[in-house]
């Protein structure tokens, strides 16, 4: 996967590309149940309606066929998601890059994961926070600041309230 991705990037079919979501949460805490994988992409026509119908294309150039909402790769349905809000916006531009099998491969920082979580706001999303904070991956200071500066003091203190005060 991680050939693939650094592939979209080099042939410009993706300008950059970060894990997000339970898979890249892994990187900071225990195994997470999940059944894809969600990779975060900026393209270089983001306004059109197909946005990611270039990086169907390529993946299936490379023989990853499309499958349900994303792609299959190995064993993994893989799930691309343009940048939706600033937050995701910061979150892919301040990714880490960390070596998968000799290969580089971009992930988002626990910080912003639990953010994103936080602004989705579902159970698992929760639960996610809950972990991110549990593994010490990242601070309740942390996540308080960033989630301040998008806007989601309300959710932030909301969740504190109810799960990280109580």
């Amino acid at each position: 996967m991680a050939t693939l991705l650094n592939e979209l990037r080099e042939t410009g079919v993706v300008l950059d590309y970060a894990l997000f979501g339970a898979v890249a949460q892994m990187r900071y805490t225990e195994p997470v149940a999940t059944l894809d994988v969600d990779v975060l992409v900026t393209v270089p026509e983001p306004d059109r309606i197909d946005v990611l119908s270039d990086v169907y294309r390529a993946c299936e150039r490379c023989g990853f066929a499309p499958e349900g909402e994303g792609v299959r790769v190995g064993t993994w349905p893989v799930q691309f998601v343009p940048v939706f809000s600033g937050l995701t916006r910061e979150a892919l531009e301040q990714a880490e890059s960390v070596d998968f099998d000799g290969v580089p491969l971009r992930v988002v920082r626990a910080v912003h994961l639990a953010v994103i979580a936080l602004s989705v706001g579902r159970a698992k999303d929760h639960a996610r926070v809950l972990g991110l904070l549990e593994s010490r991956a990242v601070r309740a200071d942390e996540v308080e600041r960033l989630a301040g500066l998008h806007g989601l003091e309300e959710k932030w203190s909301r969740f504190r309230a109810r799960f990280v005060d109580a």
